[in-house]
């Protein structure tokens, strides 16, 4: 025999193991993919029972993470709050010395330096938001003004206006500080 003829004989043979060796691959291939598709009734029933603990995880998840997210917004509104009430309230504590100043620049012997005391303090409230209120002449408005007594007056114009202003009132960022207290005019 030639060498060819061996070769020949020999590559029959590997190929003849070749395809024998395959077929019972193939038929498990073929039963697996029977089975795969035709799950049991327990598997279904375990794949539905995993996909809901799963939705309800991720239920979970959204609610903490919305809860956190209030949390954060809720502590920060907070803290803005707190600090507002601590300024409001070291505010209301200085209007009286303002006041005070106030009254002693109307006096005729306000020396210079002092008066220049008086108006750089009167900026340094306005920069930080702090406004007094205009009620002389203007109409009584309980948002803005407390009435302390009312005063007969004899032109009707005047009635239902502020005819005198007894304490000054200041605004806080567009917000009442503290209302000023008011006389105002009323119809004989």
């Amino acid at each position: 025999m030639s060498r060819k003829s061996k070769a020949k004989k020999n590559n029959k043979a590997q190929n003849k193991h070749r395809q024998t060796s395959h077929e019972p691959q193939a038929r498990v291939n073929q039963q697996t993919e029977k089975e795969e598709v035709l799950d049991t009734p327990q598997e279904t029933e375990q794949d539905d029972r995993t996909s809901n603990e799963l939705e309800e995880m991720k239920d979970k998840y959204l609610r903490l993470l919305a809860e956190f997210e209030n949390y954060k917004n809720r502590t920060a509104r907070q803290q803005l709050e707190m600090l507002a009430d601590c300024a409001g309230k070291t505010l209301l504590k200085i209007l009286p010395i303002v006041d005070d100043f106030d009254r002693a620049a109307k006096q005729e012997e306000f020396p210079e330096g002092v008066a220049l005391v008086h108006k750089k303090l009167q900026n340094t409230l306005k920069q930080i938001g702090i406004e007094p209120v205009e009620s002389d002449g203007a109409d009584f408005n309980p948002e803005l003004h407390e009435a302390v007594t009312e005063l007969p007056v004899q032109d009707d114009k005047l009635a239902g206006k502020v005819v005198d202003t007894i304490e000054k009132g200041y605004l806080y960022n567009g917000k009442v500080l503290r209302y000023a207290k008011v006389v105002v005019g009323r119809k004989q």
